[in-house]
């Protein structure tokens, strides 16, 4: 009996996906196991093993779709022994074959198999509008329904399909009703057996406008879309409140060389990052009231800093997480880091090390950028933003000098975290940046 490959459901918040590459194809043996293709989150791709045995009889879902749905079904497995030339397409009824056109983009292929599906399922086993001949039945969409090879073998013989009664399910076209029937009328064109009306790209946006100028228009990436989708919500319906301080950095960048000596034979080299996660999460334990999350009638009180920490990737960006911030060594962060940003810019970071975390970490120093309000990262209650470190004039000891000096910027979650609370947040954090020496104790 085929056996149904779905779309899987690679993390718990998982809704749909782009099916980025098949390893296999049609014919191809697999065992428990196998990697039979690549797939898109909307954070990551990752690899989608099989669960049984057998050959690939159908592809239902061509790569470099998108939009995939979880539980689709995206390919047909047949058992051993079966021949796979015979095995149907799993599901409620044949899909239609994927539109080979380029002006049909995959994620419309795919609408077009799912509403034929669903079409296919609610149509009933007779039709008052069927004559006593028996002509096929239609979809709404005037769709023959008919498997894939019944299509294949009536194009062969020169069959007009709308003139064929089908003894399959809800009336359906197999490939014995085709076998069996006589060439009478010439075959409509090719295109008479394709929907009705050819899918057209979509049209942009009534609020986009080109104005004549030279353009190109490039479709968003599931991940992109995530993040339009999250931080809109996050300014909508989060009351950001934001806090701005300047620290000193000469005692942390003189700890960062001295340490970055004695680790060089241990192949660890520490980032200003690395302390400033580390200062993050000392901060958040010390002033618990800002790890936190706001949840509805409820808040959630963290009992440890988990600090999600803001990468930049090619698609867009993610926030791998340094778990128990404030009690791992400097050394380990850095070691973490280092391994968790290479993952994420490979898009093979797992689910659990991206989802999650108590507070985030921005870091836009590295591209000279004095200060930014970073858009905090629900249903976390804030995120740090870090500006560029410079030379500024800058009053110690009662007298003006010149001093290395970088401006943080807190944004807070104002249902969660009163100002007060988020001030006391943002003066431990000044605190452990000026005298460095808390964060290697």
């Amino acid at each position: 009996m085929p056996i149904a490959i779905k779309m899987p459901a690679l993390s718990p918040t998982m809704e749909e996906g782009t099916l980025a590459k098949w390893l296999v194809k049609v014919g191809d043996s697999v065992s428990s196991g196998d990697i039979m293709a690549e797939i898109e989150t909307d954070k990551a791709t990752m690899e989608f093993e099989a669960v049984d045995e057998g050959v690939i009889a159908h592809i239902q879902v061509e790569e470099g779709t998108e939009g995939v749905k979880v539980g689709t079904i995206i390919a047909t497995l047949a058992e051993d022994g079966e021949d796979v030339s015979d095995v149907e397409p799993a599901g409620d009824g044949a899909s239609p074959e994927p539109q080979k056109s380029e002006s049909a983009e995959p994620v419309e292929a795919l609408s077009s198999s799912s509403s034929a599906a669903s079409e296919e399922k609610s149509s009933p086993s007779t039709s008052s509008g069927q004559s006593e001949g028996g002509t096929a039945p239609k979809t709404s969409g005037d769709r023959i329904i008919a498997s894939p090879l019944a299509k294949r073998i009536a194009e062969q013989k020169g069959l007009d399909l709308s003139a064929i009664k089908g003894s399959g399910p809800n009336g359906r076209i197999v490939k014995a009703d085709v076998e069996d029937a006589k060439p009478g009328a010439a075959a409509p064109a090719p295109a008479a057996s394709a929907p009705a009306s050819t899918p057209t790209p979509a049209a942009a946006p009534a609020e986009a406008q080109d104005f004549g100028i030279p353009h190109e228009v490039e479709k968003l990436s599931g991940m992109r879309k995530t993040i339009a989708r999250r931080l809109t919500e996050s300014k909508q319906q989060v009351p950001h409140i934001y806090l701005t301080v300047d620290i000193r950095l000469d005692a942390l960048l003189k700890l960062r060389s001295e340490l970055n000596a004695a680790l060089e034979s241990q192949g660890v080299k520490l980032s200003v990052n690395d302390l400033m996660i580390k200062a993050l999460g000392k901060s958040l334990e010390a002033v618990p009231a800002c790890n936190v999350q706001f949840a509805g009638d409820t808040m959630l009180k963290f009992s440890r800093a988990d600090v999600s920490v803001a990468v930049s990737i090619p698609n867009g960006l993610i926030t791998p997480i340094v778990t128990d911030a404030g009690s791992k060594a400097v050394s380990k962060i850095s070691t973490e880091m280092k391994d968790l940003a290479t993952r994420a810019k490979d898009g093979k970071l797992a689910p659990e090390e991206y989802q999650g975390g108590t507070a985030s970490l921005s870091n836009m120093g590295m591209f000279g950028i004095k200060q930014f309000e970073a858009v905090i990262n629900p249903p976390q209650g804030m995120i740090m933003a870090i500006g560029a470190g410079d030379k500024r004039p800058y009053v110690v000891d009662d007298s003006l000098q010149i001093a290395s000096v970088m401006s943080a910027t807190g944004s807070f979650d104002h249902r969660a975290i009163d100002g007060a609370d988020g001030a006391q947040l943002m003066k431990a954090f000044k605190e452990m940046i000026e005298a460095p020496l808390g964060l290697v104790a």
